[in-house]
């Protein structure tokens, strides 16, 4: 059902000021200034409250492969009942998870905690915390991490097995105590075909096909809980999928590339990238149609162009409820 979606930034980062994301329209200086005194108290309530609303989502990771040092590779959590649902793990994605826990009091983002993980698909910049999330501290966990993801995701996990191998045997056969020595492997199910997932009490999660440059196996999620709706595009090209399942949803969290800074690439780039990606008012007119409670804009390729430049232009060709997060904003 719908519900007030709002959004408050982790004012513990090393390196991000707080800021408050505002709405699609600028409000007259009086109505404004309520708002700005309305809004502070309310961002207060919203990181003391983050780690026990009923469902709430976590931007852990909002990067792109194009190196950042303020955000970390794709990454996105949605704690449901003091558990932690994440979607994929590019790199930088487990510290966010661990500073989430240690400067919000969000438990569940414990890495130790985290207990299931859906990869839309296999792309570095997605999945190269995947060896992080299953190394760090698996003495430590009571069960093995459940992943869902496409084909080629058993594959990789043997891969981390025996990247780890020797830390994993050592730490078995000395005397170094080991919670359950089946977490240091993970159980796997490869999506053989679209559809839910997974399903545990008060919450549904559902696979979509997406397109994605030549990837055969490329996914969307959609969660749907028993008091939220979100819709999660991972990387795609403009897909009538996506805006079929994003369809009055609550929160949908899409990829987007900048027109402006498209414009300014090479003609290879530029005819790859609207092969693989979502231009900006590609975007606008999909939320147009869709018409989500609130759209969010991550992974942005913006290249030449201000990050920022993304949310002004889909902004032009959209009326609703647009943000555009930093790592570690928290969407409720």
């Amino acid at each position: 059902m719908p519900i007030a979606t709002n959004i408050a930034t982790n004012i513990a980062t090393s390196f991000a000021q707080p800021r408050r994301l505002a709405g699609p329209r600028p409000a007259p200086r009086a109505i404004a200034t309520f708002l700005a005194l309305a809004s502070a108290a309310l961002f207060s309530a919203t990181l003391s409250t983050a780690a026990q609303a009923d469902t709430s989502i976590v931007m852990l990771g909002t990067g792109t492969p194009v190196p950042d040092g303020e955000r970390a590779g794709s990454g996105v959590a949605v704690i449901h009942d003091g558990e932690a649902y994440l979607f994929d793990v590019g790199p930088g994605v487990v510290e966010r998870a661990s500073q989430a826990q240690e400067r919000m009091g969000i438990e569940a983002l414990a890495p130790v905690n985290i207990e299931r993980l859906f990869l839309t698909h296999l792309h570095s910049d997605h999945v190269l915390d995947y060896p992080e999330l299953l190394g760090t501290y698996w003495w430590r966990r009571e069960q093995p991490i459940s992943v869902v993801g496409p084909v080629g995701t058993e594959a990789m996990s043997q891969g981390v097995y025996t990247m780890l191998a020797e830390d994993t045997n050592t730490r078995l056969a000395d005397k170094s105590p080991v919670t359950n020595p089946a977490a240091a492997r993970v159980l796997v199910t490869e999506i053989e075909k679209e559809g839910l997932v997974h399903e545990s009490p008060g919450i549904s999660i559902h696979a979509f096909g997406v397109t994605h440059g030549d990837w055969e196996q490329a996914y969307g999620y959609k969660v749907v809980t028993d008091d939220l709706t979100l819709v999660i595009s991972g990387d795609t090209s403009l897909s009538e999928e996506v805006r079929r399942q994003a369809s009055g949803a609550d929160v949908l969290i899409h990829e987007v590339i900048s027109r402006q800074g498209w414009e300014q690439l090479s003609p290879q780039w530029q005819a790859y990238h609207q092969y693989a990606h979502t231009l900006s008012d590609e975007l606008a007119e999909l939320a147009r149609e869709a018409r989500p409670g609130t759209l969010v804009l991550t992974h942005v390729l913006h290249y030449s162009a201000p990050r920022e430049s993304v949310l002004d232009e889909v902004r032009a060709d959209y009326d609703g409820r647009v943000l555009l997060p930093d790592d570690l904003d928290v969407i409720e």
